[in-house]
């Protein structure tokens, strides 16, 4: 079994361009002039501009007219419960119904210590009418151990992964990979980077963005990160 702590991360796999080698501003700019009829404007350095005007507007849906794919890798089945209620996205997720788990990895929280011995555990053999209780002092790290055995022997017990992902934890680690346009990945910044997120989905996030800011400033500029990046503000759409 291994422990993961802050080990959540994030690869950037697609930006869409267009089939014309359109890079994803240009793209934007191509689609977004469909309204105005102006595509004679498009100059090779008109997209960024083009953009931000639109943005500033509140224009968003425009900028659907591209997407960005991300694989997340080492998080919990706890975070891509969250991550899935993001609707217009297509996801695809390591399956617990056709992967054996019986190589745990689990995600505990940052500060966390596996290894305390926080919970007292009472196991009770009836013998007769009298109970004979047994009393243990059980660590996170014995409790997922725990979990491990109980997968592992339902596996040589004939249980077919689908089965015996029953005693799975919700933190056990997984791996989906989503799509979005990239109005959707500025939904789901503004949530899950919050100071009001989970601690897990807001650090593998926010480290998302300082990419998607490197790579597309113009879309996600007016994000800003903390130093600490413990927080995530929006600046004020400018009129």
């Amino acid at each position: 079994m291994e422990i993961l702590q802050n080990a959540g991360s994030h690869r950037i796999l697609a930006i869409m361009i267009g089939l014309e080698g359109e890079n994803p501003l240009q793209l934007i700019e191509l689609a977004g002039r469909t309204a105005y009829q102006s595509r004679e404007k498009i100059t090779d350095d008109s997209a960024i501009k083009f953009v931000e005007m639109i943005r500033k507007r509140g224009h968003e849906s425009v900028i659907e007219h591209s997407a960005m794919t991300v694989e997340f890798n080492n998080v919990s089945r706890g975070l891509t419960h969250e991550l899935v209620r993001h609707r217009l996205a297509a996801y695809t997720q390591e399956s617990t119904r056709y992967v054996d788990e019986s190589d745990f990895k689990v995600v505990i929280p940052p500060g966390k210590d596996p290894d305390e011995k926080v919970v007292t555990l009472e196991i009770s053999d009836r013998i007769g009418a009298v109970p004979s209780p047994h009393i243990f002092a059980v660590s996170f790290g014995q409790w997922m151990q725990l979990n491990e055995q109980m997968y592992r022997g339902l596996r040589i017990a004939g249980w077919v992964t689908e089965d015996a992902r029953q005693v799975l934890p919700i933190g056990i680690k997984s791996q989906i990979v989503i799509t979005a346009n990239l109005r959707e990945w500025r939904h789901i910044f503004e949530l899950r980077c919050a100071i009001s997120a989970h601690w897990e989905i807001r650090r593998v996030m926010v480290n998302l963005l300082r990419e998607a800011k490197e790579r597309l400033p113009v879309v996600f500029d007016d994000f800003v990160i903390a130093k600490n990046g413990k927080s995530v503000k929006q600046r004020r759409r400018r009129q």
